[in-house]
This record gives C-alpha cells, sequence and structure tokens, in this order.
C-alpha cells in the first residue's frame, strides 16, 4: 500500500516497540486542550491525514482506529482512505468510545503512551478509573523524532485590549475570579481564551484564534502569568505591571507549580492536561471544578454588547453585498468556491477595525456543502453554476466583537426538494430565534425548536444547534450551547443574560447539496410575573432568507409572519448601508411573502 500515512504509522510501531508502549494515542489538542491548533500541534494529522477539528487516533501494533464526530464523517472517510486507518464514528451505535476500545483490546500489565501535555486530565482521569491493569507512559512526545520538518513553535506579539473595549479592567476581572474560589486558595489556569479575556490581552498563536501561549497562576494575593520568553510582550508588559500581574517564562511553569507550598488548588480538569494534574497532585490539594473564568467571559458585558452589536450589524452588510454580488455576478460559471470566498474575505477585511478572520472562509457549492467543515483548496475545488445551492460560512475577528454567520445562497434552478428544506431549516432557525423561555433552561432545552421540522421529516443534522461565541477570541466557546443529545463531559449551563450563541440547523445530503441557515442570538430578560423570569433571544444578525428558495407551501400563517419580521428586521437595518442598486434588490429580496 503506496501510502504516506502507512510509512508514518510503521516509523511510530517501531518506536513503540522500543519504548515498550503497546498502544499510542495522538488526540488533536495543544498544551492547553484548544479545539483549533497551531501546525506545531498537529500531530493526528500528520500521522492519519485527517484535517477536521476534532479527532483521536489510537495505534497499536495490529491497527489504527480515528475517532471524530458527525461534523466530518464524510470529509474522515476520504482523507482516510488507503492509510490503513479505521474511521470510528463517535456516537453512532456500536462505535465503542475510546476507553472502552481500549479497555477491550488492552491486556493486563500492557502501557499506554501520550504526550501528556496534550491529554487533558479528564480523559486520563477517565482511563485511570476503567483501565486498571494497565500502566502510562506519558512523559514523552513519540513525534519529535518522527516529524522531522515540524514547525516551529508559534510565539506571535502580544497586544492590549483598551478598559474602553474590554468594559472591564484588569483588576476588575481578578477580583471578580477571586470571589469565586469557593473554600480554595487558588486557581490554576491553562485554558488559552480564559487566559487572554482575564488579561485583556491577545495574540495570534492560533490562526483565527487571538490567543498566546500561557499559563496562569492566581491566588488571593498574587497573579502570575506565564508567557513565552521570545514572544513580544512590549506592548503588554506595562499595562499587566500596573495591574499587579507578574509576568514569568511560559517554559518556567513546571518548574514553579512543583514549588508551590501545600495548597487548596481549582483545576477546570477538561481544560488541564494530564502532567499539569500530576504535578499539582503531588504538593497541592486538588478540587476539580468549572474555572470561574468560563461563565464570567460567557455572559457579556454592557460594554461588549455595545460594540458587538455594532460589528454585528457591519458584518452583516458585507455578507448582504457579497450576497448581491453573487447572485447578480454576470458569469457565475467563471466563479470558483475560492474565488467567491475571496470575494467575501476582501469586504469583510475592509471593514474599519478588522483584525483577521475567526475561521478559514467555508465557501462551499452543491455537494461540496453537505460536508460540514469542507474547506476548497487550490487542488480542489468547485466552480459555481446557475443552479443548485452555494453555502458560505463565515466570520471576522474585530476590535469589538467576533463573528459568525452562515447563508445558503441559491444561484439558479432548485428543485422541489430544496426548497422544501432550505424552507424548513429557515423556519427551525426562526422557531429558536423568537423562543421564549423561563430562567433556569439550558440549550438541551431549547434545541427541539430548531430541530423539530426535520426530525418530522426524518431528517437530522450531526452537531449541535449552536455554540456560545468569544468577545474578540474563540469562535467557538463554551460552556453555553445549544444541543439535543447529552454526551460524556459536556458541560451544560443555564442560559444567562449577556450570553451569546448561535443558531444554525441544516440539512446534508452527501453527494448531492448542504443547507444551513446560521444567525447569532444573545439571550436576555423578557416577561417576568408569577409564573417566572421569561427569557428571549435577540437577534445580533442582519442578512436577508433568500426569497427564491423559501416556499410558503411549507410555511403556516405563524411561520410567514415570522419570515416576514425578520426580513423586515434586515431591510430597516442593512438598507442604509447598501448602494441605490443593492437597497432595491433587498427590498424585493425581503418584501412580504404571502401564501
Amino acid at each position: 500500500m503506496d501510502n504516506i500515512y502507512v510509512s508514518r504509522l510503521a516509523q511510530l510501531r517501531k518506536l513503540m516497540c522500543e519504548k515498550g508502549v503497546d498502544f499510542y494515542l495522538i488526540p488533536t489538542a495543544d498544551f492547553h486542550n484548544s479545539e483549533y491548533v497551531h501546525d506545531y500541534f498537529k500531530c493526528r494529522a500528520f500521522m492519519s491525514g485527517f484535517t477536521g477539528s476534532n479527532g483521536t487516533l489510537v495505534v497499536s501494533a495490529g491497527e489504527a482506529c480515528l475517532w471524530t464526530d458527525g461534523r466530518y464523517f464524510i470529509q474522515a472517510e476520504r482523507e482516510l482512505s488507503g492509510s490503513g486507518i479505521q474511521l470510528m464514528k463517535m456516537n453512532e451505535p456500536g462505535v465503542p468510545k475510546i476507553y472502552e476500545y481500549l479497555k477491550e483490546h488492552m491486556k493486563a500489565g500492557q502501557v499506554l503512551g501520550f504526550d501528556g501535555r496534550c491529554v487533558d486530565a479528564s480523559q486520563f482521569l477517565e482511563f485511570k478509573e476503567e483501565l486498571k491493569d494497565i500502566s502510562f507512559k506519558m512523559k514523552e512526545d513519540f513525534l519529535e523524532s518522527i516529524w522531522t520538518d515540524r514547525p516551529e513553535m508559534p510565539a506571535t506579539d502580544l497586544f492590549l485590549i483598551p478598559d474602553e473595549v474590554a468594559g472591564l479592567s484588569v483588576q476588575d476581572k481578578l477580583h471578580q475570579v477571586r470571589e469565586k474560589f469557593g473554600g480554595c486558595d487558588s486557581l490554576f489556569l491553562s485554558k488559552l481564551d480564559d487566559i487572554m479575556w482575564l488579561y485583556n490581552i491577545r495574540a495570534n498563536d492560533v490562526e483565527c484564534n487571538p490567543v498566546a501561549l500561557s499559563y496562569s497562576y492566581i491566588s488571593k494575593e498574587e497573579a502570575v502569568l506565564f508567557l513565552q520568553e521570545k514572544a513580544d510582550k512590549s506592548a503588554v508588559l506595562e499595562a499587566l505591571a500596573a495591574a499587579g500581574v507578574q509576568v514569568l517564562p511560559y517554559e518556567k511553569v513546571f518548574a514553579y507549580l512543583e514549588k508551590l507550598p501545600a495548597q487548596k488548588i481549582l483545576l477546570d480538569k477538561a481544560n488541564v492536561s494530564a502532567i499539569v494534574a500530576d504535578v499539582l497532585s503531588q504538593n497541592c490539594d486538588i478540587t476539580y471544578a468549572v474555572s470561574p473564568t468560563q461563565l464570567l467571559k460567557a455572559v457579556k458585558n454592557p460594554v461588549e454588547m455595545k460594540f458587538m452589536k455594532r460589528f454585528y450589524l457591519l458584518d452583516s452588510v458585507a455578507l448582504t453585498k457579497f450576497i448581491y454580488w453573487v447572485k447578480h455576478h454576470p458569469d457565475k460559471k467563471s466563479l470558483t468556491e475560492l474565488s467567491a470566498g475571496a470575494r467575501l474575505d476582501e469586504l469583510r477585511a475592509g471593514i474599519p477595525g478588522f483584525i483577521e478572520y475567526s475561521f478559514p472562509t467555508i465557501s462551499a457549492y452543491q455537494a461540496n456543502a453537505a460536508m460540514m467543515h469542507y474547506e476548497a483548496t487550490e487542488d480542489s475545488y468547485a466552480h459555481l453554476s446557475d443552479e443548485g445551492f452555494y453555502l458560505v460560512d463565515s466570520g471576522g475577528q474585530y476590535l469589538g466583537a467576533t463573528t459568525d454567520v452562515t447563508r445558503t445562497i441559491s444561484l439558479g434552478k432548485l428543485t422541489e426538494e430544496q426548497r422544501k428544506h432550505y424552507t424548513l431549516t429557515a423556519c427551525g432557525m426562526l422557531d429558536l430565534a423568537e423562543a421564549q423561555w423561563l430562567y433556569g433552561c439550558t440549550g438541551r432545552n431549547l434545541d427541539i425548536l430548531a430541530r423539530i421540522r426535520l426530525w418530522r421529516q426524518g431528517i437530522d443534522y450531526k452537531c449541535g444547534t449552536g455554540h456560545g461565541i468569544g468577545y474578540i477570541l474563540n469562535v467557538h466557546e463554551g460552556p453555553q450551547n445549544i444541543r439535543w443529545k447529552y454526551t460524556d463531559h459536556m458541560q451544560e449551563v443555564v442560559l444567562e443574560p449577556g450570553m451569546v450563541v448561535s443558531d444554525e440547523p441544516g440539512v446534508y445530503l452527501e453527494g448531492q447539496y448542504g443547507i444551513r441557515i446560521e444567525n447569532i442570538l444573545v439571550t436576555g430578560n423578557c416577561v417576568n410575573n408569577s409564573d417566572g423570569q421569561f427569557m428571549h433571544f435577540e437577534n445580533l444578525t442582519f442578512v436577508p432568507l433568500d426569497r427564491a428558495a423559501l416556499s410558503p407551501a411549507y410555511m403556516n400563517s405563524e411561520d410567514l409572519a415570522r419570515v416576514n419580521r425578520y426580513q423586515q428586521s434586515v431591510y430597516d437595518a442593512v438598507g442604509p448601508y447598501l448602494t441605490e442598486e443593492e437597497r432595491q434588490w433587498l427590498k424585493e429580496e425581503c418584501a412580504e411573502l404571502t401564501k
């Protein structure tokens, strides 16, 4: 079998044999369990060829298996072809969890190896609980000797988020965090977006995620921030010093932790590495709990919301202009997924305050859009045409917001099935957007509002309906989310006023087409009466639904009213920013729909 990944697996197995390791696990994460990682940390992609953002490879002498979720089943099958690696479709019937697979295949006395900096403490504790008769080797990265042209670790320049944009000073945030220590003396942070939020700083160590590789130790008296020595910190040091923050070398963090006196320390086991937990357990009494920074960060303050509303409107204008441009292009067949996506990137980059994209733009025509996280490349892309659906999922980082929005655009002739699926998706999106519920609900209570119309047709999308969104931070932010199914280790929190979530149902038919319609919503208080505090969502996204793809035949009177309300709000918000030709088109696009 002539495949580069077969050769790499053979090298890994040889090294495993030399090191006395029977099974070797390679996750997706960096040292901070980040969702997206710098190229230096893409060990799983290097070994398997699978490039999705979520996946875990397990290798033994006899076989290799890769676990990923439903967003990537189609992509993984294609990318793993010829590698000899078996795809394990997570959460599908009959597919074991990783620890179940290891429990079944590993014999007493065998050794499981992994880089303990890249496996979170939660998974390691699960392995220790479930795999009683095996041992672990986790203080060595086996790929160091295999990946000879590995990229350098990133160390980009740090920059400051001014208090007038952050809304709260570092001192204010530290005070809030310390108030939530509970019975603990200190907190150790490893999650990069939490650290960036706390200290009002940003960098670019991960593409599209403005974070710096860092750790932080916070006690009731001190705050220590570990940053790479080779990173340029000159723009932030004065502000950090004024806030009483001590900056130490990133590379010295473990030596620092080893010398900490006995204390009760709070760790978030889902977002700290097995090695960190192991080092701290030597001297400290560990309390595992969700870090207080997560909930504090998730609830946007009034200043953050003011900036987010401003930039979401400008971002919506850019996408609306793009939709007009695509629909009115004189020769759609001359466009490709790459050239069309580049045009949208250009429009977004022209917005004052733009920093970078919040993720690589997903520009996908017809069958390619059935892959949720498809990415066109110079070697593989499709030409657009004057029929069917074109899906674009994109977003930006601004000095005042992180945006995310998806629209599915009709380019010409549609089938009746396509119009039906688009209409059901759009109505589901608006059903959730206009929800009203009692305080205390989580996203799991609300997910069915977006999904039920598709379920009634025997259709499902294999992902959650919504994720939280950061503020000049990661486009995927927890702990809030909207999903129907509870999975192991899933965080589930009450939807609080000021939490921002996406609303993105869809239809994905392999080999045919994909539909996704995504708006971003912010939670707020609504009616308060003897029955309690009711909650609702406010739209941040003002981009039109595709009139040609909407079919009143699949709507009732409430659906029509809901669609017409939303379309009118789009015209009112975006219209003043358009040219006369664009505005006239938008007026027609948003005109009242009737049966």
